[in-house]
């Protein structure tokens, strides 16, 4: 049967994942959901993903979701072959946890609710709150600030090897430019940092293509 991967091009969380995929060379049939016609929400879709959400994915029939679930799977089934994202010494590897927790505790709880708020909601047709967008620029430069010494200091915000950690950012690196925000460019180490990470040949090609599977 072989890797399924259930889910919407537009999706941030679903990009995650075919990065990844792409990164470590894993073949996968991709079967897309649509948001916008409701299609998470379907009956036979919420039987295999019980919160409507993507992606999702079916390996042989073992389910999981969440996306940085779904990569932490797949750079630990996969971890002989591709690009290596997980270091295994000891302190790299808790660096790598470290810059994990920094990921989706700082940049990730800022930037997403903010391009949620400036770019998401207008196209629902919906009017973004200010005092929210206040708060969450407020917190994603806070966020940025402390980046800006670790990446003075390291070549990525998991030590000095690219891992998951540093690939997690790279859908809101990409975004955040589109609602005005150019915080990224106005620190030197982020910059030099965000525009490696932001020309890796995967991420181009999957900003280029959009989502697809591969044989």
């Amino acid at each position: 049967m072989g890797l399924k991967l259930y889910g919407f091009s537009h999706s941030t969380n679903t990009q995650r994942v075919v990065l990844v995929l792409n990164e470590l060379k894993v073949p996968f049939e991709y079967i897309s959901v649509d948001l916008s016609k409701g299609e998470h929400k379907n009956e036979d879709y919420m039987k295999i993903q019980p919160f409507g959400c993507v992606p999702c994915i079916d390996d042989d029939g073992f389910v999981l979701y969440e996306s940085r679930a779904i990569c932490h799977y797949i750079v630990t089934k996969y971890a002989s072959q591709g690009t290596p994202l997980v270091p295994s010494e000891l302190k790299a590897n808790a660096l790598y946890a470290q810059g994990l927790s920094l990921e989706v505790g700082s940049f990730d709880a800022a930037a997403a609710p903010l391009v949620y708020e400036k770019l998401f909601k207008p196209y629902q047709g919906k009017t973004p709150d200010e005092h929210s967008v206040k708060l969450f620029e407020s917190n994603l430069l806070q966020c940025l600030d402390g980046y800006e010494k670790i990446l003075s200091k390291q070549k990525y915000i998991g030590g000095n090897e690219l891992t998951l950690a540093d690939l997690y950012h790279l859908p809101y690196l990409t975004l955040l430019p589109q609602v005005g925000c150019n915080a990224v460019d106005e620190r030197p180490s982020v910059s030099r940092w965000a525009k490696e990470i932001l020309a890796r040949p995967t991420w181009k090609s999957l900003m280029e293509d959009g989502v697809k599977g591969s044989a």
